[in-house]
């Protein structure tokens, strides 16, 4: 199996005109298209001249796509369907394209008959076959009668025509919990193309779940490795093209969604063992964060511990916690997060392989040169080898009172609606974290949807609203908080009141229905309740945690304990939090 396949993406997966979308994929190195006819319908271009441009990118037209309804019908409908084919015949030979694709029928013309079906689909393959073309056949998760990709390959089995073949496509297989092996049985050269779309687990009709939610490998739920490797496994030489269906990539800019999605074919190919990258490094830990602005870090009982020698940065910390302060930049920010990573030149490799190019970067005399790379949403991600880095920092001397925070647990990031998706995608892929379970719930201003990712030490949370209108946003837009680990959170929240710290106050209501819902003792409920932390559980352990108010526009603080193995991030607290925030801001405005 150890080759490099091609790459497509099919137009239908991007935003904007034809010649958008085919300018889009070639910039971000696919090989060849898809090309859906209705991007050629609407397009200026004709036929040949959308072949000449294609060359000129560098593209190939590797399918013309779809042609529906074809087969299992009575004859004067097959009459008019081969006079329709025909036409298609014409247009993919001016194209260039030797393929079209032929979707199982979902007209209420067809008839139930595998054999009727066959005995048409082999005429219509003899005709593409006289003009050197191919028909591949797909099983639509809806079809009328054939819905099945084993149900599919046993009709163009009983056609017996070597210019028909199947086209597998991933979501029409695994959205209906098909077992993927017995592709194995399929011989590679009558599997004439491959299409790969990922998807999130929905309790939904399959037909909208694939017009609206599809996604790109690496995305979803799909276990799209297993999949991608049965098919190799049958020898199938074709590209691995994909077929996505989503209203935000198809709303979004179509040179960063294709820049997305060569990512997501990239890393599939690395899960598969097809190109030779650096290993996903995995970091440790947080090295640091950096705070933009002039955040109270002294209440939270951290000490200034160093000034940079070059930039206008302070270096603050307590435990294993580091904050650095950057008082140039968007005030009330985070604007980069040092990673803890073995080696940092393989992981600047693999960022690099996976479309992640090092920032450039110009470090003083004597300074650490470190790399770092930008997130999707613009924050920078310095990959950091030891403490090296500290030595850039001349020390204070200076020392504060512990308020027994002793690293940083994790960092919550809100994301761009549009780029959600690619965050999950560039997070795994270029630093090999595994995605959480998507989480979705009611805030006080509109359904926020979050998702953790994870791996070592290292935790992070996406955030996105899902929905915004006009101006009506009272609440904190666009979120980033660090959170602190500590060994008493009860404690900690006492030692930050007395210090000055303005902890977010959480309203009496929340712990009287604590109390109904968990049963906690009085003792600990009243410890709670006095300090304003915030409880959850799972299944392996428990998790305090308690907000300071916002450190500027939209930055805030958090302090959390983790008992046991609990897993999570307290989500079905964060109503109460936006709430509380929301309150505190507007109490303060004069």
């Amino acid at each position: 199996m150890r080759r490099d396949p091609r790459t497509a993406i099919a137009t239908v997966c991007l935003s904007g005109t034809l010649d958008d979308k085919l300018a889009a994929a070639a910039a971000a190195g696919f090989d060849g298209v898809e090309l859906f006819e209705n991007d050629l319908v609407a397009s200026r271009r004709g036929p040949a001249e959308i072949r000449r441009r294609c060359a000129d990118l560098g593209l190939t037209v590797d399918l013309y796509q779809p042609f529906r309804d074809f087969e299992a019908v009575p004859p004067d409908v097959l009459a008019a369907n081969l006079r329709r084919a025909e036409r298609k015949f014409d247009v993919m030979a001016a194209l260039g394209v030797d393929t079209v694709l032929v979707c199982s029928s979902v007209s209420p013309d067809a008839i139930d008959d595998d054999d009727l079906a066959a005995e048409q689909l082999h005429l219509l393959a003899a005709r593409a076959g006289e003009r050197g073309l191919r028909v591949a056949y797909e099983a639509l998760a809806w079809g009328r009668y054939v819905h099945g990709y084993e149900h599919a390959w046993r009709i163009v089995r009983r056609a017996a025509h070597p210019a028909l073949g199947v086209c597998l496509d991933s979501f029409h297989i695994l959205s209906r919990g098909d077992d993927p092996r017995a592709i194995r049985a399929i011989p590679g050269d009558k599997i004439f193309f491959l299409q790969l779309a990922d998807a999130p687990t929905l309790p939904m009709d399959v037909l909208p779940w694939s017009r609206h939610h599809r996604l790109f490998p690496g995305q979803g739920d799909f276990d799209l490795t297993t999949f991608t490797r049965d098919v190799l496994g049958t020898g199938y030489d074709g590209p691995l093209s994909l077929e996505v269906f989503n209203d935000v990539f198809r709303q979004a800019d179509p040179h960063r969604t294709a820049v997305d999605a060569m990512r997501s074919l990239v890393s599939l190919k690395d899960s598969l063992g097809l190109l030779d990258v650096p290993a996903a490094p995995v970091p440790s830990g947080f090295a640091f964060a950096e705070v933009v602005g002039e955040p109270d870090l002294a209440a939270l009982g951290f000490a200034r511990t160093g000034v940079h020698r070059s930039k206008p940065v302070e270096l603050w910390t307590q435990g294993q916690a580091r904050v650095l302060v950057n008082t140039h930049g968007e005030p009330g920010s985070i604007g980069a997060l040092g990673l803890s990573v073995a080696d940092p030149a393989a992981a600047e490799q693999r960022a690099e392989v996976m479309l992640a190019p090092p920032l450039a970067r110009t470090p003083g005399p004597g300074e650490a040169p470190l790399t770092a790379i930008a997130a999707p949403d613009g924050t920078q991600l310095f990959l950091c080898a030891d403490d090296d880095w500290l030595a850039d920092f001349l020390p204070t001397g200076e020392t504060a009172a512990d308020a027994g925070l002793t690293g940083i647990d994790h960092v919550s990031l809100t994301q761009p609606f549009d780029n959600f998706d690619e965050a999950t995608l560039f997070h795994r892929a270029v630093l090999g974290l595994v995605p959480g379970p998507t989480a979705e719930f009611a805030a006080p201003f509109g359904l926020v949807r979050g998702r953790g990712v994870s791996g070592g030490g290292l935790r992070l949370t996406l955030d996105c609203a899902l929905v915004r209108r006009g101006g009506w946003a009272p609440a904190v837009e666009a979120p980033q908080h660090i959170a602190f680990s500590c060994t008493d959170a009860v404690a900690s929240a006492r030692a930050l009141r007395r210090s000055g710290a303005r902890v977010l106050d959480v309203p009496a209501n929340y712990h009287d229905d604590l109390a109904a819902r968990t049963g906690l003792p009085d003792e600990r409920l009243d410890a709670l309740r006095e300090g304003s932390v915030l409880y959850d559980r799972d299944e392996h352990g428990e998790y305090l945690h308690f907000y300071t108010e916002l450190a500027g526009a939209r930055v805030f603080f958090e302090v959390v304990q983790r008992i046991g193995g609990y897993r999570g991030f307290g989500v079905v607290n964060a109503p109460v939090r936006m709430a509380a925030h929301h309150e505190a801001r507007r109490s303060a405005q004069p």
